[in-house]
């Protein structure tokens, strides 16, 4: 129960985690390639999980974490994000919302610390899965992109990242 209010609110606080969250990728030199990408198009990818933290963690499937996450993927990998930025950019994304609990939400008994490190749990296995399906779903095409542009060698090394 203390786990839900928790996740509802951050899901109340969405909007200015967003501002942060894209400013903070924006200018930090680890996730420099999403300059590419218009603000507002990033507010939309991390307000669709923030303001929907509830569903995500308790309701969507593994199922619905790969096929989004891999969209997400492909689409960064397309838009020219090198993959150690696009995972960074995750990592961020669960970091910030970590940091905002510790923030708001610190707990005042052992029933509360119990449930914002059951979050924290649930925050990170999300997370986890989005990085593992989002990778899943840079793979092919990085690998074209990479091939198309010549940047990968005719020297026989294969790709270093190898997908089931």
């Amino acid at each position: 129960m203390l786990t839900l209010k928790l996740v509802r609110l951050i899901e109340k606080h969405s909007e200015q985690l967003v501002g942060e969250l894209t400013e903070q990728i924006h200018l930090s030199e680890r996730t420099s390639d999403f300059r590419k990408i218009p603000a507002a198009e990033l507010e939309l990818a991390a307000a669709e999980v923030y303001r929907n933290l509830g569903e995500w963690l308790l309701q969507k499937t593994d199922e619905d974490i790969e096929s989004r996450f891999r969209a997400i993927g492909a689409r960064r990998a397309v838009e020219g994000v090198g993959l150690h930025q696009f995972v960074w950019a995750l990592i961020t994304s669960r970091d910030h919302l970590w940091h905002f609990l510790q923030r708001e939400a610190f707990a005042c008994n052992v029933v509360e610390l119990y449930g914002e490190l059951e979050l924290y749990q649930m925050l990170t296995q999300f997370f986890d899965r989005a990085v593992y399906y989002g990778i899943q779903g840079f793979g092919p095409s990085e690998l074209k992109n990479n091939a198309s542009s010549g940047r990968l060698r005719a020297s026989g090394k294969n790709w270093p990242y190898q997908f089931a």
